[in-house]
């Protein structure tokens, strides 16, 4: 009974946490724009909070790998962020946005703390090793934080304003620190390993398993980058409007929630469907270039989500087979931080690009997630 209600718990933590996390992007870009009349001042809010998450995850992950009570510091963490929010809210229009800014690079720094820091901690959850279904649960949370973040933003923003928007994806963050917090204790004695911030690079290069897989989901990430810059562009061209372009974002979160599950069902190791989601996934760029016709364009949606649901929950798999308890946090922080640092590199790279061949732009995308299929680098 006290695993179930642990379980249950801690997947009732992620999702609130995730959603937030999944709400605040478009909640900023939003509150950005109807404040300062910029898009170029929301899209800077986003890259702002995306972008410090490749310096925040090492340092937090080695932080949760030292510490007795890593729960504690998980909460601390999703405090910061909440609250970095509720400093870019405050200030927008009140103070120099270069400041305003600065609050959303601070609160950045704990965004690998709701992907990998989180999800560092199943073990103690589950101990005896991680059954394939609270994997599956787990990487399920991601699923229904992507399909709901978004569309509760537009809602929210919709009734009470952009503002209330970033306030509401605060909150639910906040509404994740008390689980966070009563999270199970890390075994005694870790705070004597060694290793400093590079502990956890070296592992991962140094582990064939984890230097493949984390580099085909990185290389998966930039094309899913690529594939958000071309979102509004799809929308206008195919879709009838630039905002129809959200239905596609719905449709792959739709598909990649129902492909969670899959892997946990197949006797397949988790490594190879690794590869296969980014076969999928590259099928599924390549068909949305060539779309010229709405229900094309759905269907490639679909078969993106669907190969990028699956390799989550295969990620994860791999991730906690092969990390050792005293890198784990390090392992899965770094892991996230290269993830959303990837997205945000892909959507910056494929703006240009998308204004002047968007078929371009999506091929570009399927030619990286056909290179992240490939076996990948070994022992490095």
């Amino acid at each position: 009974m006290k695993r179930r209600y642990g379980l249950a718990a801690y997947l009732a933590g992620a999702v609130a946490a995730r959603v937030g996390d999944e709400m605040s992007g478009p909640a900023l870009m939003l509150a950005g724009f109807a404040v300062t009349g910029s898009a170029a001042a929301g899209s800077a809010l986003l890259a702002g909070v995306m972008i410090s998450a490749v310096v925040g995850g090492p340092v937090l992950g080695l932080a949760l790998d030292r510490v007795e009570r890593p729960g504690w510091l998980l909460a601390g963490a999703l405090g910061l962020y909440g609250g970095g929010l509720g400093l870019v809210l405050t200030g927008l229009g009140r103070v120099p946005f270069a400041v305003v800014l600065g609050f959303a690079v601070v609160a950045g720094v704990a965004g690998p703390a709701v992907a990998g820091g989180w999800t560092a901690q199943l073990p103690r959850v589950v101990p005896g090793g991680v059954p394939g279904r609270a994997n599956a649960l787990d990487a399920m949370t991601f699923g229904v934080a992507s399909l709901a973040g978004p569309a509760l933003a537009g809602g929210v923003a919709q009734e009470a304003g952009a503002a209330g928007a970033v306030m509401a994806a605060a909150v639910l963050i906040w509404v994740a620190v008390p689980v966070a917090w009563g999270l199970p204790r890390a075994p005694a004695g870790r705070g004597v390993v060694g290793g400093g911030l590079a502990a956890g690079v070296r592992f991962v290069l140094g582990n064939p398993a984890l230097a493949r897989a984390t580099f085909t989901s990185v290389s998966c990430c930039v094309a899913q980058g690529v594939l958000m810059a071309c979102v509004p562009l799809l929308g206008e061209r195919v879709l009838g409007g630039a905002a129809r372009g959200a239905v596609l974002l719905s449709c792959a979160a739709g598909a990649g929630l129902v492909a969670n599950g899959v892997p946990a069902r197949l006797m397949v190791a988790p490594d190879a469907v690794l590869r296969l989601g980014a076969v999928v996934q590259a099928a599924g760029l390549a068909l949305a270039a060539a779309a010229g016709r709405p229900v094309v364009l759905v269907g490639a949606a679909l078969l993106i989500g669907a190969g990028e649901g699956s390799q989550l929950t295969a990620l994860f798999a791999v991730r906690h087979r092969e990390s050792p308890d005293r890198l784990r946090g390090q392992i899965f922080t770094a892991g996230a931080s290269l993830k959303i640092t990837g997205f945000a590199v892909g959507a910056a790279l494929a703006g240009p690009l998308a204004a002047r061949s968007l078929p371009g732009a999506l091929l570009l995308a399927a030619g990286v997630a056909a290179v992240a299929c490939a076996r990948g680098p070994g022992r490095l």
